[in-house]
C-alpha cells in the first residue's frame, strides 16, 4: 500500500449576478476603460450587492456545488478551512457560519487569513491533514467580498477588486500517481507598509476619526506590490518546477492569482509557457483575493484531464507568497458546470 495522497475530487464556484463595468467605475472616479485594461487587464467584476449578505453566502454556494459534484457524504467531511480576508464578523469565524448553514455535523472549521495567498495556504494545510491520516475529507474554500473594503473614491484601487468564491473537496486516496505533490510557501513579513487596511484592528480600533478619514479601506502602493508579486510568483514557480522536473513540455496548466494581467504574463514568460496554458479570468472577475485560484479551476474544469501537471501560485499582503504542484486526479469535462 502506497502513501496516502490528497486529491481534489470536486470543484464549486460562485460569483454574484451584478456586473460592475469599467464604464460604471469611470462615473465614480477619474478613469476609463482603456486606462484600466492597459494597466491591469480588468474589464468587469462581480459585486455582491444585496444588503445583509456577506462572504459566508458566497462560500456556501460554492461549497454546496463542490460537495454535490464530488459525491461525498456531507457527514464524512471532517474539516472545513475557509480562506478569507473579509470575514462576516470579527467573531465568530465565518467558517463556523458556513458549517452551520451547510449542516456539516462532523466537521471542525476555522478561518484562514492568508490574504490573496489564502487558498494556496489552506489547500496545503488540508493536504497535510489528509497525508497525516488525521482526516479523510476536507472542504477548502476561498471566498472574499472585496467590495466591502474597497474605497470607490480611490481610482488606484477601486477598479481592481471583485467578489466571488471557489471551493474544493480534498479526499484521501491511495493513487500513487496523482494528487497534491509539492509546495513552496513563504512569508517574508515586509509587506505591511505597502498593502494593508489602516484601521479596524486592535492597533487602531474603529472610531469617529477612522471613519471620517476613510481608514477602513484597502491601502496599496501599487508599484511596490507589483514588483514583489512578479518576482516572488515567478521565482516560486521556478523552484517548484526545478525540483519536480517540470518544464514547458510537461506542465499542462499554471493557475496564477488573478491580480494583474501583467503579473500573469510575467509568470508565464519566466516558465516559457504560452498564455494558452495559463488559466486567466481576471478580465471578467477582477481580483477576488482568496477566491481567484479556485474560481479559475472551476471555470477551466472542463479542460482538465487526469494526470495533468498543474502549478498554482499566488502573492498577497504580508507579504505572503508561494507555489504548489498538483497532478490532476480526474477528467473534468463530465463534472464541469459553466460560470453564469
Amino acid at each position: 500500500m502506497g502513501k496516502t495522497k490528497a486529491i481534489i475530487t470536486g470543484i464549486g464556484g460562485y460569483v454574484p449576478e451584478y456586473v460592475l463595468t469599467n464604464e460604471e467605475i469611470s462615473r465614480m472616479v477619474d478613469t476609463n476603460d482603456e486606462w484600466i485594461m492597459t494597466r491591469v487587464g480588468i474589464k468587469e467584476r462581480r459585486i455582491l450587492a444585496e444588503e445583509g449578505l456577506g462572504t459566508s453566502y458566497m462560500a456556501r454556494k460554492a461549497a454546496r456545488m463542490a460537495i454535490e459534484k464530488s459525491g461525498v457524504d456531507p457527514n464524512d467531511i471532517g474539516a472545513l478551512i475557509l480562506a478569507t480576508t473579509t470575514a462576516d464578523y470579527q467573531f465568530p469565524s465565518t467558517a463556523s457560519i458556513v458549517v452551520g448553514k451547510l449542516g456539516l455535523r462532523n466537521a471542525f472549521a476555522f478561518d484562514f487569513w492568508g490574504a490573496c495567498c489564502g487558498f494556496l495556504y489552506a489547500l496545503d494545510a488540508a493536504a497535510c491533514m489528509i497525508e497525516s491520516g488525521r482526516q479523510k475529507c476536507v472542504l477548502v474554500i476561498g471566498a472574499d467580498k472585496m467590495s466591502s473594503m474597497v474605497d470607490y473614491k480611490d481610482r488606484a484601487t477601486c477598479p481592481l477588486f471583485g467578489d466571488g468564491a471557489g471551493a474544493v473537496i480534498v479526499q484521501a486516496s491511495e493513487d500513487d500517481e496523482n494528487g497534491y505533490m509539492d509546495s513552496y510557501l513563504r512569508t517574508d513579513g515586509k509587506g505591511l507598509p505597502f498593502l494593508h487596511m489602516k484601521a479596524g484592528g486592535s492597533v487602531c480600533p474603529p472610531s469617529h476619526f477612522t471613519v471620517d478619514h476613510r481608514l477602513h479601506f484597502i491601502y496599496q502602493e501599487g508599484r511596490t506590490v507589483f514588483r514583489y508579486a512578479v518576482t516572488n510568483m515567478s521565482d516560486d514557480c521556478a523552484i517548484i518546477a526545478e525540483r519536480n522536473g517540470l518544464n514547458k513540455d510537461n506542465i499542462a496548466w499554471v493557475v496564477p492569482h488573478q491580480a494583474n494581467m501583467r503579473i500573469i504574463e510575467a509568470v508565464a514568460k519566466r516558465l516559457d509557457l504560452p498564455l494558452s496554458q495559463v488559466m486567466v479570468n481576471i478580465e471578467r472577475f477582477g481580483n477576488t483575493s482568496a477566491g481567484t485560484i479556485p474560481l479559475a479551476l472551476w471555470e477551466y474544469e472542463p479542460r482538465l484531464r487526469k494526470g495533468d501537471n498543474i502549478l498554482l501560485t499566488a502573492f498577497g499582503a504580508g507579504f505572503v507568497h508561494g507555489a504548489s504542484y498538483l497532478r490532476w486526479a480526474y477528467d473534468g469535462a463530465a463534472a464541469a458546470a459553466p460560470a453564469k
